[in-house]
């Protein structure tokens, strides 16, 4: 026994984030006990807290064994956390808003202009040798071209920001209109994706959003719009998606989560129409650095005060 506090891992985490807890704390992986069932009774109000990442989430059973204790949470998704679970065990929440933002941002303008100007295809062009033989074809413009968002969060008004510079109007459309937002709100969602030429996804995921993005949505979008997605994979229909695709009811889609990552349909493999990255919106090496500070600052502030800095909102 080393009299440390120690902390319930929900799942791997991050390795500097390990590194760095286990500095202070002595890890406990729950994945890794034979019986969680038997496991999370036997050391009810066992451990100082609980850490997670969004990909993991957090079940009912944890939230029962951390009663009145905490769960810090690496990533600003909380869909598969159970926050009434949390609530009814009286378990703080925190997750990792803010600063991830700008790098997710820059992704969706990344995929923007990474569908619409074929910039992969158009590098494997020359990569391969094909150049010689005779030029690249033509692609699409983005400057001017009309950008709707659905979910103007934080990323959402981050994207938003950088139309700007690319001359876009935007328009935008969520559960209700953000107070003073400078952009027009559309309360319906077929129309935003009528009156779009890319429609970008910053908005949670959860149930509220399941499949979101239906076929109908698609068709709408049309032939000449392209979809980004850089908010959850749950958001998207992803079997309507590979339809509209295949029968080019859309120009393209730009896509950073999927439904079941790491697998990834054949359908949207091998398609210059189509570019997938490997959810690495918030992945660069200073986002990850001030997530990661941004778990220890949750964890030490419940700690220390009983409340977290930035719980799920």
């Amino acid at each position: 026994m080393t009299g440390r506090l120690q902390l319930l891992m929900v799942g791997p985490l991050p390795p500097g984030l390990e590194r760095q807890l286990a500095a202070n704390y002595d890890l406990v992986p729950l994945w890794q006990q034979a019986d969680r069932e038997q496991f999370l009774s036997s050391h009810q109000q066992h451990f100082a807290a609980g850490v997670t990442m969004s990909r993991h989430g957090c079940q009912a059973d944890v939230f029962a064994c951390l009663s009145g204790r905490v769960l810090v949470c690496f990533g600003v998704g909380f869909d598969g956390i159970d926050l009434k679970a949390a609530s009814d065990h009286n378990v703080a929440v925190s997750t990792t808003p803010d600063v991830l933002t700008d790098c997710v941002a820059d992704i969706a303008f990344g995929l923007i202009l990474g569908t619409a100007r074929q910039l992969i295809a158009a590098d494997r062009f020359v990569q391969e040798g094909r150049w010689a033989a005779g030029p690249f074809g033509l692609s699409t413009r983005v400057s001017g071209k009309r950008l709707g968002i659905v979910g103007l969060g934080r990323i959402g008004s981050a994207i938003a920001r950088r139309a700007k510079g690319f001359d876009m109007p935007v328009r935008y459309h969520g559960r209700h209109p953000v107070t003073a937002a400078p952009y027009d709100y559309e309360p319906d969602l077929l129309k935003l994706a009528a009156g779009s030429d890319f429609l970008v996804l910053a908005c949670k995921g959860g149930p509220e959003t399941r499949h979101l993005i239906s076929a109908e949505v698609l068709k709408a979008l049309g032939p000449a719009g392209y979809l980004i997605n850089v908010s959850r994979g749950s958001v998207v229909d992803e079997v309507a998606l590979i339809d509209a695709l295949h029968r080019k009811e859309i120009a393209g889609a730009g896509l950073d989560v999927l439904t079941h990552e790491p697998n990834v349909p054949e359908a949207l493999l091998h398609n210059d129409r189509v570019l997938v990255l490997p959810h690495v919106a918030a992945s660069t090496h200073e986002t990850r650095a001030a997530m990661e500070q941004l778990v220890i600052d949750n964890l030490h502030a419940f700690l220390t005060t009983g409340k977290v800095l930035t719980p799920p909102n």
